[in-house]
């Protein structure tokens, strides 16, 4: 018999409570402004460490082949930088929609730079956890530092947010439409808007910012826009990334659930409270 697995590790999803592109740089990378802020859903982990080196994928992720797979990537990564000679078995149970703007990709691959440089006893600290992440892609950092956080650049100059101007841990009712976003369509979209004025914390903290990237997102994926429609008819919608997901800030949880009762088929939801530390923290300090 298999000894037992220890407790999962949590890979959260994470908002964009407004993303404006306040430009372009030479190599073809957009520079911007937005505000990340962690949900209680996430992605699960199981990690066992191996003796004989080996990067192990336990299960299949439709559509994401093992060699694309950035949880994988992450550990050939860590392990591959760091010369240690340990491997690992790497299980994740997927929550999080794939190409919805929720970070979900990323966040697994934070917590796998996390849970191993924990389980393999590196001791490297987060900002090279950090730098390691920012290779496999922009969203990595801010999940391997675990706060929410005011970000620019390509998403990776993170100021962490802490009272007074931490965003409010509010619920957030999410919608999923049944269509995925690629990213890379919707940025190299010659009608996005690039030209941005930059803002200030305390700006979006009083104007709520706005997502540049909404208008293209409509016109490419007319389901986007009709949830968008739908969830705006209850309070000020918003879409994260560059989509597909949108989201309603709630006062309660019972209006959220209120408004779920309404909803059309075809999409699915999620009912979450907003989070400023992420729950990878709790998880590394229960060691």
């Amino acid at each position: 018999m298999s000894p037992p697995r220890g407790r999962p590790w949590p890979a959260p999803a994470k908002l964009n409570l407004f993303l404006h592109i306040v430009g372009r740089r030479a190599d073809g990378y957009h520079e911007l402004q937005t505000c990340f802020q962690f949900v209680e859903l996430c992605d699960e982990l199981d990690i066992e460490v191996r003796t004989d080196g080996r990067i192990r994928r336990l299960a299949e992720i439709e559509g994401v082949p093992e060699d694309a797979d950035l949880c994988i990537r992450a550990a050939r990564a860590l392990k591959a930088a760091s010369g240690c000679s340990q491997g690992a078995d790497i299980g994740v149970r997927k929550r999080i929609p794939m190409g919805g703007g929720l970070g979900g990709g990323s966040s697994d691959a934070a917590t796998c730079l996390v849970a191993l440089n924990h389980l393999w006893q590196l001791r490297w600290p987060t900002d090279e956890l950090a730098a390691l992440g920012l290779r496999l892609g922009a969203d990595v950092p801010v999940f391997v530092r675990g706060r929410a956080a005011w970000a620019e650049g390509v998403g990776e100059r993170l100021t962490p947010l802490y009272p007074p101007l931490a965003p409010p841990e509010t619920n957030y009712l999410i919608l999923k439409p049944n269509v995925s976003v690629p990213t890379a369509a919707v940025f190299q979209d010659i009608e996005l808007t690039r030209n941005s004025q930059p803002i200030t914390i305390h700006g979006f903290l009083e104007s709520g910012g706005r997502n540049d990237c909404l208008s293209v997102v409509r016109r490419r994926y007319p389901e986007v826009a009709r949830a968008f429609d739908w969830l705006s008819s209850y309070g000020p919608a918003r879409l994260t990334g560059t989509g597909a997901c949108v989201f309603l800030a709630c006062d309660t949880m019972d209006r959220g659930r209120e408004i779920l009762g309404q909803l059309p088929p075809g999409m699915d939801a999620f009912l979450v409270r907003g989070l400023n530390d992420s729950p990878l923290l709790e998880r590394l300090a229960a060691g």
